[in-house]
């Protein structure tokens, strides 16, 4: 049976579009597209690091995350105008950051910080992992760009899953995300190490056997998105 946009199986992804160097005055950037969700990634290498850690020989890297204001059916309001971030702001932004420095050397990045700005400008489900995903793509071309590709030990992706109507499903779009039974986001490295996992029955609560086929489903899409991911940066080496 298709799926809401389409798609003819449960464990295919949304479509993929890369475009990297996508701003030009960026170190690195990405946008980054999947399906309808589309967010606009950039990193800055910076050549300081936070006083905390002057004089150690390593660096840091720090992430921020935005909805835009026509990112979704109604307008959101900037958090800027409000004074404050959002709990859901503050907790995807430190997801990122997680995310992306499992893969980091900062020693071999010396003392430097990496800014890593991940903006969503159209949001239809998945928009974090979509963040992590593109902003991998992002940090790893700034760091080609200044010669400090050895700072990255690996590549790092996420990916949704979830029980809707009883059937395991990869890479949830909006309309399925709000009436999952269960949904998984699932942080990974080309290692097949884990960096997160979120899951949460919404509904019924789900067993073991039911977690491990929707791991094993996360871990299938997020092979496709590390060779995504690998095939755009074979294009910007230099």
């Amino acid at each position: 049976m298709a799926r809401n946009d389409g798609r003819a199986r449960d464990d295919q992804l949304r479509a993929l579009d890369l475009i990297p160097d996508f701003i030009e005055l960026a170190n690195g950037s990405v946008l980054y597209s999947q399906g309808k969700t589309r967010v606009l990634c950039t990193a800055t290498v910076e050549e300081r690091v936070p006083r905390w850690l002057q004089r150690s020989g390593r660096g840091w890297m720090t992430a921020e995350y935005s909805l835009l204001p026509a990112s979704t059916g109604e307008r959101v309001e900037r958090e800027a105008a409000k004074g404050r971030q959002g709990g859901r702001t503050i907790e995807i932004q430190r997801l990122i950051g997680r995310a992306l420095r499992s893969v980091c050397d900062f020693n071999a990045l010396g003392e430097r910080t990496l800014w890593l700005d991940c903006d969503v400008l159209q949001a239809d489900g998945g928009t974090r992992c979509a963040s992590i995903t593109g902003g991998y793509v992002a940090l790893a071309v700034a760091l080609i760009g200044a010669g400090l590709e050895r700072t990255l030990v690996g590549k790092v992706a996420a990916v949704s899953v979830g029980l809707v109507d009883g059937a395991p499903l990869l890479d949830l779009d909006y309309g399925e995300d709000s009436r999952a039974d269960v949904d998984f986001n699932v942080v990974g490295t080309d290692q097949g190490t884990f960096v997160e996992v979120q899951g949460t029955a919404e509904g019924r609560p789900f067993d073991r056997a039911a977690m491990d086929g929707l791991m094993d489903l996360a871990t299938a899409g997020l092979d496709r998105l590390f060779a995504a991911q690998a095939e755009v940066l074979a294009t910007v080496r230099r």
